[in-house]
């Protein structure tokens, strides 16, 4: 089962290696900087749509985002 410090984990190192910061990274897709903090901390999973921006935004695979390499 995938567990959601599994995609944090994958999220995070997209966001590292965009070389955004969070700030950077809400203002481009239109949520507070601390939502983007609850996403790399595990306290929250992002809704689909915001998923969505956020792979978009970062150049990242939704798929690999949702660890769906390892079903």
């Amino acid at each position: 089962m995938i567990v959601l410090s599994q995609i944090q984990a994958r999220l995070a190192e997209a966001i590292q290696q965009s070389c955004m910061t969070q700030k950077e990274l809400a203002e481009k897709i239109g949520v507070r900087r601390e939502q983007i903090s609850c996403y790399l901390h595990a306290r929250k999973m992002p809704a689909l749509d915001t998923l969505a921006k956020l792979c978009k935004a970062l150049d990242a695979d939704a798929n690999y985002i949702l660890c769906q390499d390892i079903l």
